[in-house]
């Protein structure tokens, strides 16, 4: 898979580019804040019509502008495909595969990408809720109706906590519709529970053996942190402790005024040589963790898929050490298009730098 060519207009602060992308290694340099995390942004987006940002897609705007459009060509199979996208102030967007209407679940199924950023290096010190969008991600890259589960989901959930809010108010108790709402809960949060502990024993399997590799010496492992499971694995297990759970801490969840159980409070928990990475790994063997997850979901999105996604590498370089790095840069595979951003070249040497196609961006344009 490889983007051919990238075109935005007023996304953000690129105004108006067009960049040729019809190589296998592409450089874009440029001071901060002048633009280059847009473009890799963009590029995420016609993947996952998610930006890693914001939720609010009007942001994706540029101020000066009614609407923002994205445009690629992607070479998928020896097939070529043109991606378009719109959206406007007043929230109407328009998806197109080769000029035609979409849906956003075909549209997602058509370019795959990797996005390794700053912000990733942070994955294990932040909150739990930035772990498991790490985690959802990644799924959806291999699964695009995963998505639609979460969805549902979270849409189940908001229902029934504005139920138990009216309860608080004073409202009559409904005992039929708190089980209504337990048993949607049950069924599609329980898939997704499945999901993510499938796809974290898939990852783990080859995140451990590049770890290895990178540490020499240091053991990886990842749990799935459930309050309500115990090692479980199989979806019959996995609904009946989560109706058990519900029933056990259904008053809570009435006091609460909000539901206190389902994989919207679940975490991933990482491990070095047992001990759990979050309290005791040093800033050096984090990053090792998240270097390695990385450059494993380029390996299960190719085994599942059959596609190499594009690998988007914003800025991440420069805070990596030499051994991280050089690992990072002979790790990518040559059938893996590779986007990356830099202030500088600095950082690469010139046998790299030979075969990598060059741009530099200044406030939103390509000089």
């Amino acid at each position: 898979m490889k983007l051919l060519n990238l075109r935005l207009k007023n996304y953000r602060n690129c105004k108006d580019i067009e960049l040729d992308l019809n190589a296998d290694k592409i450089l874009i340099i440029g001071k901060n804040a002048q633009g280059k995390t847009n473009i890799l942004e963009s590029i995420y987006f016609l993947s996952t019509l998610k930006s890693p940002r914001t939720s609010n897609n009007t942001e994706l705007i540029n101020f000066d502008a009614e609407k923002t459009e994205i445009e690629s060509d992607i070479i998928k199979a020896d097939t070529e495909i043109e991606l378009g996208y719109i959206y406007t102030k007043d929230k109407t967007r328009e998806l197109k595969i080769n000029r035609v209407k979409s849906r956003p679940k075909d549209f997602k199924s058509v370019l795959k990408t990797v996005l390794f950023s700053t912000t990733d290096l942070l994955l294990l010190r932040g909150n739990p809720s930035d772990r498991r969008d790490w985690l959802d991600r990644a799924i959806s890259q291999i699964y695009p109706a995963y998505d639609d589960r979460l969805s549902k989901y979270d849409k189940i959930r908001i229902q029934k906590n504005n139920f138990l809010k009216d309860l608080a108010k004073g409202n009559t108790f409904d005992e039929t519709l708190l089980e209504v709402y337990n048993e949607q809960l049950v069924i599609t949060g329980s898939n997704i529970i499945f999901l993510r502990k499938k796809f974290l024993k898939e990852i783990e399997r080859i995140a451990r053996e590049k770890h290895r590799i990178i540490s020499e010496t240091e053991d990886l492992k990842i749990a799935y942190d459930c309050s309500f499971l115990n090692g479980e694995t199989e979806l019959d297990d996995i609904v009946k402790n989560f109706h058990e759970s519900l029933a056990e801490r259904r008053i809570e969840e009435i006091r609460r005024c909000q539901a206190c159980v389902g994989p919207h409070r679940d975490d991933i928990i990482f491990y070095i040589n047992e001990n759990e990475a979050t309290k005791f790994a040093s800033q050096g063997q984090q990053r090792t963790i998240v270097l390695a997850l990385k450059l494993s979901e380029l390996d299960i999105i190719t085994d599942k898929t059959g596609d190499e996604p594009v690998l988007l590498l914003d800025d991440v370089l420069a805070e990596l050490d030499d051994i991280r790095q050089n690992y990072l840069l002979k790790s990518i595979n040559d059938r893996t298009q590779t986007i990356i951003t830099s202030v500088d070249t600095v950082l690469f040497e010139e046998e790299f730098l030979k075969d990598v196609k060059i741009y530099k961006i200044e406030n939103g344009a390509i000089k």
